[in-house]
């Protein structure tokens, strides 16, 4: 308890100095002790209990000696405080990229040249792309909060090494058909199939549920998507709903998609018969699982589908390996290739914008640039 100059009790971390100003201190969320100031003990005592219940309630704002390691603290909390946990792995793990080198400096001292070494020290000019929004965004919100005049993150330039961007992976009409055929049989074969025919993201595949199926109508409904990914340390499933309301959204399913799922729904009772005590309660009617009952993966399937690939290089060398991710734009270009409507992909996919659906998920392949050379010899 603090005293007075006259030696009476003023509360626990309440002084008076010499002055005769008193003062508040407590430790804030932040590790530091933070201070208040007033000519009277009544208004001392009201400006530490403001700041005491802004930092309870993690709206305060730290000091301006703040170090970056803090204010990404603050930023997660407050900022990004209604993302999902999965987002903010993605966000902690680019920052950790340039967190030793730049999180115990204090974010006044970041200039455009001290930020500008910690980016070129990174491998890829992905990763610096990565890293420089998520400083961009802390140094803008730094500045919204008082603590900055000016965002040099914005500066920073991430074509460093000037890779040659890679073309996002679409098998042609005949590499489609022999991965099936060389995966028929396999455990994954009917997911490969109804990724093909739908169009679905990997995590979408994960969550489908029998509920999700409507045999009648012949169509399913993307409600949800199952995560797996490392949370404070640990590895956790974790259920997401869509991320925008397109997201949710109601697919058509072709014959060979509807054959697939009768195939899923037979095995899949043969693994719960085996495996019963595993299911859990909250999976027990997911669409693919593993051989052991459990809610399958990533990771899981493209192993599965690497073994496939690596069958398959056995006799044809130049078949590239590539992600679940690839299934997707595999089924888009296949899409406009066969006469859908653009706007028809956009709602099948789930996208907010026709530019997303044709710019990122729409691609020519040499087949299709052979079939457009064709018409012009008719023109001849």
């Amino acid at each position: 308890m603090g005293k007075s100059l006259n030696g009476k009790e003023l509360g626990k971390g309440i002084t008076q100095r010499k002055d005769g100003i008193y003062q508040g201190r407590f430790v804030n969320r932040f590790g530091k002790k933070q201070t208040v100031y007033a000519k009277t003990l009544n208004e001392v005592r009201q400006k530490l209990r403001n700041e005491q219940y802004e930092d309870e309630k993690a709206i305060n704002v730290v000091t301006k000696d703040v170090k970056l390691d803090e204010w990404f603290q603050v930023w997660m909390s407050t900022c990004k405080k209604n993302c999902r946990a999965s987002t903010k792995e993605v966000y902690a793990g680019r920052y950790r990229k340039v967190q030793k080198t730049l999180g115990w400096r204090k974010l006044t001292s970041l200039n455009l040249i001290i930020m500008q070494q910690a980016i070129n020290e990174l491998d890829t000019d992905n990763e610096r792309k990565n890293c420089k929004k998520i400083l961009v965004d802390m140094l803008e919100k730094a500045i919204d909060s008082d603590l900055l005049i000016k965002n040099a993150a914005k500066q920073i330039n991430t074509v460093v090494s000037k890779e040659e961007k890679k073309e996002r992976r679409v098998l042609t009409v005949s590499e489609a058909e022999l991965f099936l055929r060389q995966a028929a049989g396999t455990f994954y074969y009917n997911m490969y199939v109804l990724a093909l025919d739908t169009g679905m993201r990997i995590g979408e595949l994960m969550g489908l549920q029998w509920s999700d199926i409507d045999w009648d109508k012949k169509v399913l409904y993307i409600r949800r998507s199952l995560c797996y990914f490392s949370k404070e340390g640990k590895y956790v499933f974790e259920w997401h709903d869509t991320k925008t309301s397109n997201g949710r959204r109601t697919i058509p399913l072709t014959t060979r998609a509807l054959e697939a799922l009768k195939r899923q729904k037979v095995l899949r009772q043969k693994i719960l018969l085996k495996n019963a005590v595993n299911a859990h309660d909250e999976y027990k009617n997911l669409v693919f699982v593993t051989k052991n009952n459990r809610p399958t993966q990533q990771f899981i399937v493209q192993e599965c589908m690497d073994l496939v690939t690596r069958h398959i290089q056995e006799n044809q060398q130049d078949f590239e390996r590539f992600s679940p991710h690839c299934f997707r734009h595999t089924f888009a270009t296949r899409a406009i290739e066969n006469g859908m409507q653009p706007k028809s992909l956009q709602k099948i996919l789930g996208h907010g914008s026709l530019h997303m659906t044709m710019d990122l998920y729409c691609h020519v392949t040499e087949d299709t640039l052979f079939d457009a050379m064709s018409l012009m010899e008719k023109c001849v």
